[in-house]
């Protein structure tokens, strides 16, 4: 069939490699355990189990369209003006609205080379040129970033800590970059992963998004929340950016479950700090376990681990990953993050954490 004879995409969209989540299943294994994609393994707040429950019986009546309910929470907790807060449908919506709303085609984005895959997706769909810089000891590098700005430079996006690494940089690093900008280019500081990090030097970015005109910061219900299925996400900006984004998001993007259940969630402090206290054990545990075992485990202040292998024949990161999952134990292939000897494994529960130890174990000792 000649494709001319029906619609086209615009050029470019069929040059975007389509984001692939993490596997869930594994074919003739029975019990599996999903390391894949950094849930929580204490699930949601009970509180937001229980907010969701009162809502069933009103299912046929649209959300509140401002998401106030929710809004009015995370400003108490976090200290904010509600006003300068936007919810959307998971924070992959907001990235995508930023790039939609601020990038003409042929404008410029900058992301760091082992970035969230979903940046260069959405900068692409929105017809701009990702501008791909290196990293430095799987960290950003300020420097690097800053050299690649150029006139046609309108976002950066910055996860930090960022995924799949775990690391991150310190405040003044960050306060650094921005300082560093042009006016006219919005630094979008990707915190999803904030509430796992316990470092005296590491700001999340709600004091640089109160003080300047050019940056905002989204978060996420999906990691210590425990809300995932929900997709909630959140943004603080200035407000000439909630105005902006108000304009294009949908009118109904966050779904009535997800406002009560994100309200009582972020409300539940200790829910939160049990999550924080359980991550801390467990990763500390798995990093020196997976080290004594001769594996280069990359220092994370998430709730996961970048695991290296051998660059030797059986013994690679392709070759454990298949031996985990016929062991019933799922981990991350990063191969389209440029890490292709490496697995990057969620924390999960006590179980399944020793079950990989132990098959990791069994692996290299073939």
């Amino acid at each position: 069939m000649n494709t001319l004879d029906r619609p086209q995409p615009r050029p470019g969209v069929m040059d975007i490699a389509a984001y692939v989540p993490g596997r869930e299943t594994v074919e003739g294994v029975a019990k599996v355990w999903k390391l894949s994609s950094n849930e929580t393994p204490l699930g949601p707040s009970p509180k937001a189990r229980e907010a969701i429950a009162a809502v069933t019986d009103r299912l046929e009546i649209y959300p509140d369209g401002d998401a106030r309910k929710l809004r009015d929470a995370i400003a108490e907790v976090h200290g904010l003006n509600p006003a300068n807060i936007i919810c959307s449908n998971g924070s992959d919506e907001l990235l995508g609205l930023l790039a939609h709303t601020y990038l003409q085609p042929g404008d410029e984005g900058i992301i760091t080379e082992h970035g969230f895959l979903v940046y260069k997706i959405q900068i692409m769909a929105a017809g701009g040129v990702p501008v791909v810089v290196k990293e430095k000891n799987e960290t950003v590098d300020v420097d690097a970033i800053l050299a690649a700005v150029t006139d046609k430079t309108r976002l950066v996006y910055l996860a930090n800590p960022a995924n799949p690494t775990g690391t991150y940089i310190p405040a003044e690093e960050v306060r650094r970059l921005h300082a560093g900008l042009p006016k006219n280019v919005l630094l979008v500081i990707d915190a999803a992963y904030a509430e796992y990090v316990r470092k005296n030097d590491y700001e999340a970015g709600l004091e640089l998004v109160s003080s300047w005109d050019n940056v905002v910061m989204t978060r996420t219900f999906s990691k210590i929340h425990g809300l995932a299925a929900l997709r909630i996400g959140w943004l603080y900006g200035p407000a000439h950016v909630i105005d902006a984004l108000n304009r294009v998001r949908g009118p109904f993007n966050v779904n009535a479950l997800a406002i009560e259940a994100g309200a009582a969630a972020m409300r539940d402090r200790a829910h939160v700090q049990n999550a924080l206290e359980y991550n801390l054990k467990w990763k500390d545990w798995l990093t020196e376990e997976l080290t004594k075992l001769g594996l280069r485990v990359t220092p994370s202040v998430t709730n996961f681990l970048l695991i290296h292998f051998p660059d030797q024949d059986g013994k690679r990161a392709a070759e454990a990953d298949e031996f985990l999952c016929s062991r019933g134990y799922i981990l991350r292939q990063v191969r389209g993050y440029g890490f292709p000897n490496a697995l990057r494994m969620t924390i999960g529960p006590e179980e399944a954490n020793r079950g990989v130890v132990d098959a990791l174990r069994e692996f290299l000792n073939r």
